[in-house]
């Protein structure tokens, strides 16, 4: 397959299915991959010389966890084409619901997440949310879990235990680490998001231990 359409990027001419005759063409191609193409190039899987054909304009594309920031528009826009799409009442995903979202690592990227959507919207049709408005508690489990929380029981019932400062340490721990891996790593934007100096946000988590 790869000899073939080496082939026709070199000759730039197209047969019709059922043709007989190749035809010259004038096309653009766009080629997107998921793999390392340059390293499979390397042991002989992918071809060299389709390689340098395909490459003429290399566009470098970071994962959605790597641009967390982008989540939140790209939930609007796949709103907006789902409910069009399946005729739904427009709905909302609330500021929790979002920073859950954002704090998932979405290996399928931006394709994963609008199926994520798409199906959340689907799930909620029934549901009427006050408002139209999605929290983070009605996120389905696979997504939910991500919510900060105190573990199991027994470490429910052990923070119960503890006075109130012992208590709200663990609480800001496990806030703030939700909230750094939401932003991914980024401590300007996560300072920002919390409401606190940037300075002050960084002798929080010394003092914390993280």
């Amino acid at each position: 397959m790869q000899r073939a359409l080496l082939r026709r990027l070199v000759e730039s001419r197209l047969q019709r299915g059922g043709g007989t005759q190749a035809m010259p063409r004038a096309v653009r191609s766009i080629a997107t991959s998921s793999q390392d193409v340059a390293a499979q190039t390397e042991s002989g899987e992918f071809r060299s010389d389709l390689l340098h054909r395909l490459a003429i304009v290399p566009v470098q594309l970071t994962p959605l966890k790597e641009r967390r920031e982008d989540v939140p528009p790209l939930v609007n826009v796949f709103i907006e084409q789902v409910c069009r799409m399946h005729n739904l009442q427009r709905m909302t995903i609330g500021e929790d619901a979002i920073a859950v979202l954002q704090a998932q690592d979405w290996p399928g990227n931006a394709r994963q997440l609008r199926n994520s959507i798409e199906r959340l919207l689907i799930l909620m049709k029934e549901q009427q949310p006050e408002g139209g408005i999605i929290s983070a508690n009605m996120l389905p489990s696979d997504i939910g879990e991500v919510l900060p929380t105190v573990g199991d029981a027994d470490a429910s019932a052990h923070l119960m235990s503890l006075p109130l400062r012992e208590a709200r340490e663990v609480f800001e721990r496990q806030y703030l680490l939700a909230q750094i891996e939401r932003f991914g790593g980024n401590i300007s934007k996560t300072a920002e998001f919390v409401g606190m100096e940037r300075s002050a946000l960084h002798r929080k988590i010394k003092s914390l231990g993280l």
